[in-house]
């Protein structure tokens, strides 16, 4: 009889505690993000940061001042801008200033900050079939480039990039389509190797194609034109919309690229490899004093 008690005893505890246990899987919350005193800070940022050689310098750094461990989410700035959207990184490092408005009037990010600058170039082979070297109008080298139907290599990601490409070919007036016209469905630094392996024009940020330039053929055809001005900006993830956020280490990711420090960091990046810098540092302005 008593042992019969004691074996009912334990059954009646261990469905009690896988009673529990499961309920608690059930309501679990998902674990895409962290915990918000992590010492971990993810940052989606566009490839050019990491294509250019950028973070080698800037990683570091942060971690050594911050004491977070920084893990990086390298995408087109659409992805990033995307996954900012749903609450699935902490901060973002991007290069779409018209893109990033739309989604920072939407709530989902804060304390938006302009960083840095660079250019684009249009590159393409030396022979040049599309006759646009030389030229300051990136939307007519865009127009002369579809005339002449010579190969053109997109990003196709819609990363910051392929944000502005789209807009010059919208300015041009033209829908590029046709075998003249190749998406690469990828980052900087391996749409530029198709575009050199096939002799092709494309659009590229000025600090990775400086950073690849040893493993290219292609000369710069096409710089120099307002329209190509590169603005990157920090921000971060609302926690208040998102509270699986680690804010605290935004913040502090943001407060060092802006510092003093960081911003030697970035402005120093470049010079003793390539004799110049690959970046020029902004902390303190704003989108409104380029014009924008």
């Amino acid at each position: 009889m008593v042992k019969r008690t004691i074996g009912t005893f334990l059954l009646s505890f261990l469905a009690v505690v896988c009673i529990g246990f499961g309920s608690n899987l059930v309501n679990q919350e998902p674990t895409f993000g962290q915990s918000p005193t992590s010492k971990n800070v993810i940052v989606a940022m566009t490839t050019s940061i990491e294509d250019s050689g950028l973070l080698d310098d800037l990683v570091p750094a942060i971690e050594k001042k911050t004491g977070y461990t920084l893990k990086k989410v390298a995408v087109g700035t659409g992805q990033a801008l995307a996954l900012a959207e749903k609450g699935e990184v902490d901060a973002l490092f991007v290069n779409s200033p018209k893109a990033e408005r739309k989604v920072l009037a939407g709530g989902a990010v804060i304390n938006r900050h302009l960083v840095m600058h660079n250019d684009f170039v249009i590159v393409g082979p030396d022979a040049d079939k599309a006759k646009i070297r030389g030229k300051k109008n990136a939307v007519q080298a865009f127009s002369l480039i579809a005339k002449n139907q010579a190969l053109f290599v997109s990003r196709g990601d819609d990363s910051g990039t392929n944000k502005l490409e789209k807009d010059l070919w919208q300015q041009a007036n033209v829908t590029p389509s046709g075998s003249w016209y190749q998406q690469t469905g990828s980052g900087m630094a391996e749409t530029l190797q198709v575009a050199n392996q096939k002799l092709g024009y494309t659009l590229v940020d000025r600090a990775t194609y400086i950073f690849q330039k040893k493993n290219l053929s292609l000369p710069i055809l096409v710089q120099g034109d307002k329209k190509l001005l590169n603005l990157y900006h920090v921000m971060e993830v609302n926690s208040q919309k998102f509270p699986r956020v680690n804010s605290a280490g935004a913040k502090a990711f943001i407060n060092f690229v802006l510092s003093p420090e960081g911003q030697r960091v970035i402005a120093a990046h470049g010079k003793k490899e390539f004799g110049q810098p690959l970046f020029y540092v902004d902390g303190g302005k704003t989108e409104k004093d380029y014009g924008f």
